[in-house]
């Protein structure tokens, strides 16, 4: 069953909440009216889908557990048809299952129980995002390079630790990557977050600094997200790209390509021989090790008090 609010004027964005427990899409839908948004509703995945097709939103904000199919379903049928920004808000906080909501196409996921204040920054950053995608997309297509110097064209890099036998290509005008010449789909928050990284490639960034960067979201209680992405990109660009640095952040592993900017690209210089061999405790723990406990007791602290004490379905 869906319920729906029309747009109430052109420039106002719509968003579909997909949500079936009643007292949960009551208070998300409230607070993205308060927020300036229109809303639809739909309780369960046929009707999302259905949703999709006659409304066409701007942005979904959906639940993994549905009745009909699940939101995972609902998000790879909807990415199929009409590639749609999506907010996944699951109460699974294993890694596996927020790895299998990034794989069926959502943007960025939110784990229940969950602040409304970082639920509207998530979704204004979603909207913000998708504008970028639109106006590079255009500049490319009139074949002129995006504003900002450096980031308008492709950059090339070589992994450190593959013997600087494959590279690594980010082009920002087409927001395209490829590695060792084949093309790689990411969404846009992995194509954000590879291109914060490869900036200063070598260089260390923290999980506050990437989730203020990349998220437009400060609160350090949302850092276990940005470990679930980064985890997501490794299995799409290759798990030895990324340096885990435990209880900090994250490092590309990769140096410049010689000339490609007037320099010898070697920012960081080479690394030696003992670190190369931590990599693999690196990786084998991965990004789930550091603030994951605490960043869930933060975010479900906030979210009692944000949401007035209600209490979504599966919460703890």
């Amino acid at each position: 069953m869906t319920a729906t609010s029309e747009r109430t004027s052109p420039g106002r964005r719509l968003i579909l909440v997909v949500e079936d427990e009643p007292a949960l899409a009551d208070a998300v839908i409230a607070r993205l009216t308060a927020a300036g948004f229109d809303t639809v509703h739909a309780g369960d995945g046929p009707g999302a889908v259905a949703a999709v097709r006659e409304h066409k939103p701007d942005a979904l904000v959906l639940d993994v557990m549905l009745p009909g199919f699940d939101g995972l379903e609902v998000c790879r049928r909807i990415q199929r048809e009409q590639p749609t920004p999506v907010l996944m808000l699951t109460a699974r906080d294993a890694e596996a299952d927020l790895l299998a909501g990034l794989g069926s196409g959502a943007d960025d996921y939110l784990t229940k129980p969950f602040s409304m204040r970082e639920l509207i920054a998530r979704v204004q950053a979603l909207l913000r995002r998708v504008e970028v995608v639109r106006q590079q997309t255009l500049q490319h297509a009139r074949g002129v390079d995006g504003a900002g110097g450096g980031d308008g064209g492709a950059l090339r890099l070589w992994s450190r630790v593959r013997g600087g036998g494959t590279e690594l290509e980010i082009d920002h005008a087409a927001r395209r990557v490829r590695v060792g010449g084949a093309d790689v789909h990411l969404t846009p928050i992995e194509f954000d977050l590879l291109g914060c990284l490869a900036r200063k490639p070598g260089v260390v960034a923290s999980r506050e600094s990437l989730l203020a960067e990349v998220w437009d979201w400060a609160d350090a209680s949302g850092t276990r997200t940005v470990d679930s992405h980064v985890k997501a990109l490794r299995k799409k660009i290759g798990a030895d790209w990324i340096r885990t640095v435990h209880g900090i952040g994250y490092a590309l592993e990769a140096k410049q390509e010689k000339g490609a900017d007037g320099g010898d690209g070697g920012e960081g210089g080479e690394r030696s021989g003992d670190e190369s061999g931590d990599r693999g405790g690196d990786e084998s723990r991965g990004a789930s090790g550091s603030g994951g406990s605490a960043a869930g007791a933060g975010a479900r602290s906030e979210a009692e008090g944000a949401s007035g004490g209600a209490s979504p379905p599966g919460a703890p």
